[in-house]
């Protein structure tokens, strides 16, 4: 009776619930499941970031190399700049603009200066260039830099199309330019250099 008894009071000293036992605590996930998340995060991330290097590089921004002196003074060979693609996505090209462009004589890539835009007549004679009749004012340029005809010509003359541009290196003695291949389609200019 005593051992009854002693078992009687344990039942009644044991503290009464009213809501029902919890569920037992779910064991920790095994660590390959907390792996494959991780990896699968990681995955994630970088292709997002490859996505954005992408659209970034092919829409927005690139950086270009100089390759060649035809630029000089402005641009050096080997100097490195950022070419702005989205610029003409809100505004035509103009003059004065450096431009990166897919040169028509071996489609490979040039940077040059526009000098003249859609409606616009060239004429290169005795060293001077002349945009619709006047002499073209080139800060940009050595003072007195002469800009002749292409070799075979004493002078010649371009008339811009519709969305044509007429396209020269800074570098007037030392570039294959518009005075060579002629006028540059707007879809060959990839985008703008500011140096």
């Amino acid at each position: 009776m005593d051992v009854k008894a002693t078992l009687d009071l344990k039942m009644e000293n044991a503290p009464q619930s009213a809501t029902p036992s919890q569920p037992p605590a779910k064991p920790h996930r095994p660590w390959f499941r907390h792996l494959t998340t991780q990896l699968l995060t990681c995955a994630l991330i970088l292709g997002l970031a490859y996505a954005t290097f992408q659209l970034v590089t092919h829409y927005v921004l690139q950086a270009v190399e100089v390759v060649g002196v035809s630029m000089a003074p402005t641009l050096h060979d080997s100097e490195r700049y950022v070419m702005n693609r989205l610029v003409y996505r809100f505004r035509e090209p103009r003059p004065t603009d450096i431009v990166v462009l897919r040169d028509p004589s071996d489609n490979g890539y040039a940077i040059k200066r526009i000098v003249a835009k859609q409606g616009d007549l060239v004429y290169v004679k005795d060293g001077h260039l002349f945009v619709n009749g006047k002499l073209l004012d080139e800060p940009y340029l050595p003072e007195r830099t002469p800009t002749y005809a292409a070799p075979k010509f004493r002078e010649q003359m371009w008339v811009c199309g519709v969305n044509q541009y007429f396209v020269l290196g800074d570098n007037r003695n030392n570039s294959a330019d518009s005075r060579v291949y002629g006028t540059v389609p707007r879809q060959n200019i990839l985008g703008l250099v500011n140096p």
